[in-house]
């Protein structure tokens, strides 16, 4: 009867070899268990785990208030306030320390451990601390509109969006690479060897993937809801000849795109907006894609945007929606205490696949394909993760260290859950009226595409080269 309780107060330190005890160090292995796969060193001076020179990873609990937060903020949001003040450091392989979660699934003290906890404080320390102010506070009008059902207004959607997107165009390049796709990449076999080497050809093997799925050939009219730094309109203009439009609610990202579309001389083909899916009027458009956008349209408002998008879109039409989702049976409004929701997607929602078709089909779209890149999207956030690492002091310079701790801990998180399964990403093709869009018996697309060697080129000067050269039957 008398090993719980020594265990619970006592506690040696570690492999390291030094032999003192500590209730804090106790606390902590009663936690995570005495044994953990990474060093934890605490603000008291003891440590569990093993020595740094062979430990994966270092967790510094720094101070007072990492156990201060967690016990005024039970659950997974005082952890997430913790690690992103600093209260809490990560040194070394983050998926290592993401491992422990295996170890306290629920992130939430038991009542016991929620009384040892409070034992190690003083009667000042039950005073919350304020949250970092990178964290998003929902207001009580908004959170009660979303509970009544009318939530993702115009205006509740450009919130969530500024606090999302507009945070740096430069700390985005740092983090996206050159490509400036924000979703998830397609990667081959060679391509994940790579790693984040191939992030590049993996997002244009993504975006053609898409513009073959549309169809996409010269003087068709392509929308793009949710076009984010304009990448896909750019390529599908430039290698499949359509005129294209990309709307966004971020000014940033659009004002970053239509500098880009017009440095590539695509400005007579590309128009770049700043525009909410729900005031386009000027349809039909001949293809519509949605790649990234949906987690924001809510499910109070799935029929509205379907209907919207179904007509937008032509007869011959098709229309892709490439969305994160989530597994049966789960609530689609992401936790509101949860990190991602105060940190990363303020309203943000996930919907499980099925009630996705279900919904596009009762607005008139026929599903004719579905496919699951969920690995995928672990390839590609494993890379923006190893992109924000190796450029991390001038991240840190340009966003500061809270949110650039938000943007790791988030990443390398949202990697971890989709190799479990715990989320997915799908891509789902809808025909506007199967007998005017000529679908094929089979899907007509490659399994593993790559951009048209016949490129429309940067300039008109260079695309009068790639005409001259396909008159005469020379490959680019």
């Amino acid at each position: 009867m008398s090993t719980p309780t020594v265990r619970t107060h006592q506690l040696r330190t570690g492999r390291a070899g030094r032999g003192a005890t500590t209730d804090l160090g106790a606390f902590v292995a009663a936690l995570i268990g005495d044994d953990p796969p990474v060093r934890i060193e605490l603000f008291d001076g003891s440590a569990l785990g093993p020595p740094r020179s062979e430990a994966p990873a270092t967790v510094q609990v720094r101070s007072r208030d990492a156990l201060r937060r967690m016990v005024t903020s039970p659950g997974e949001l005082g952890l997430a306030r913790a690690c992103v003040a600093g209260d809490i450091e990560i040194d070394g392989d983050i998926y290592a320390v993401l491992g422990l979660r295996d170890r306290l699934p629920r992130v939430r003290l038991t009542p016991r451990l929620w009384t040892d906890a409070v034992r190690l404080l003083r009667p000042s320390d039950l005073v919350p601390l304020p949250p970092p102010p990178e964290e998003a506070r929902p207001g009580a009008v908004a959170e009660l509109r979303s509970r009544l059902g009318r939530g993702h207004t115009r205006e509740t959607d450009a919130a969530s969006i500024h606090h999302h997107y507009d945070v740096s165009n430069d700390f985005y390049e740092l983090v996206l690479g050159p490509a400036m796709v924000y979703s998830c990449a397609l990667w081959d076999e060679d391509r994940k060897r790579r790693g984040a080497g191939a992030l590049e050809p993996a997002q244009d093997a993504k975006m053609e993937l898409i513009c073959q799925k549309l169809a996409l050939r010269p003087g068709l009219r392509l929308l793009d809801i949710g076009c984010g730094w304009g990448s896909l309109v750019r390529h599908a203009a430039r290698h499949h000849g359509v005129h294209a439009v990309g709307i966004t609610i971020s000014a940033e990202q659009a004002a970053w795109a239509q500098a880009r579309v017009e440095a590539d001389g695509l400005a007579d083909r590309v128009e770049i907006r700043v525009q909410d899916y729900r005031d386009i009027h000027d349809g039909p458009f001949d293809a519509v894609s949605s790649v990234g956008m949906f987690e924001h349209v809510g499910l109070a408002r799935l029929a509205e945007y379907f209907e919207q998008v179904h007509a937008l879109t032509a007869p011959r039409g098709r229309f892709v929606n490439h969305a994160i989702s989530r597994p049966p049976g789960h609530a689609p409004a992401i936790a509101r205490r949860s990190f991602v929701q105060r940190y990363v997607f303020p309203d943000g929602e996930l919907h499980e696949v099925g009630s996705v078709i279900t919904a596009m089909q009762a607005a008139g779209f026929e599903a004719r394909h579905m496919e699951d890149l969920r690995e995928h999207y672990a390839l590609t956030l494993r890379a923006w993760v190893a992109n924000l690492e190796q450029n991390w002091d001038r991240a840190v310079a340009d966003v500061g260290v809270n949110r650039a701790r938000v943007w790791r801990l988030y990443m390398a998180g949202s990697a971890v859950g989709f190799e479990q399964g715990r989320i997915g990403i799908n891509q789902v093709l809808g025909l506007r009226d199967p007998d005017q869009a000529h679908f094929p018996l089979r899907p007509d697309w490659t399994a593993d595409p790559a951009p048209p060697t016949r490129s429309v080129g940067r300039d008109p000067h260079e695309r009068m080269d790639v005409a001259l050269q396909n008159t005469v039957g020379r490959d680019r």
